[in-house]
């Protein structure tokens, strides 16, 4: 089986300096590249061709497209993202004095449920029959960085429940951090990776 690779990321902060540097607002997400030029995704050049909305009939109204002739096939995707707060909410954290209990454990329980859920959640999406699910974190000085991995064997990408994982998992640790730290941010959430396998 042969693994196509559709998004790759670079370094998040140098890309975001960049950016920032640059003083351009440069257009991000799926429609990043409509015009077909090369637009920058997470530090990776990449050309995309014109296309149009598949969840949008002709009518203009909201559908959810048929994917049963594609063949199913094992899908990954990879998903970031970090809530930033004041290093003595991280020290609380890493110490387990937090009055809620353990934040990351938790939030990891609630990124792995939520994931499962996606379908329930975003209307359109199909659901998947799940085969892994995984939520990592990385205590830094003053944030705590988010990474989701998921996959599946269908007949459609599995990014939409990867990044449900990371958005959740944020969320958690704000509930869990929010009665010493109300100035927490979530930032940054995105798709870094999604692949899929194709026959030989």
């Amino acid at each position: 089986m042969k693994t196509k690779k559709k998004i790759h990321h670079g370094d998040a902060e140098s890309t975001e300096k960049k950016r920032n540097g640059s003083g351009e607002n440069r257009p991000r997400g799926r429609n990043a590249g409509a015009t077909g030029n090369p637009t920058r995704i997470h530090g990776t050049a990449m050309t995309r061709r014109p296309a149009a909305f598949s969840h949008i009939a002709p009518d203009g109204s909201a559908r959810m497209v048929d994917v049963s002739p594609k063949p199913e096939v094992k899908r990954t995707a990879v998903a970031f993202g970090t809530i930033r707060m004041a290093p003595a909410t991280v020290r609380l954290l890493r110490q387990g004095l937090l009055k809620k209990g353990d934040a990351l454990g938790c939030a990891r329980t609630a990124g792995i449920l939520a994931a499962k859920k996606t379908p329930e959640l975003i209307p359109l999406c199909h659901p998947l029959l799940v085969t892994h699910l995984a939520v990592d974190f990385a205590v830094r000085r003053d944030r705590v960085d988010i990474t989701a991995s998921a996959a599946c064997a269908g007949r459609t990408g599995i990014e939409m429940e990867a990044l449900t994982a990371v958005a959740v998992a944020a969320l958690t640790i704000y509930d869990m951090c929010k009665a010493v730290d109300k100035a927490m941010v979530i930032d940054g959430i995105r798709l870094v990776e999604k692949r899929k396998e194709t026959p030989a």
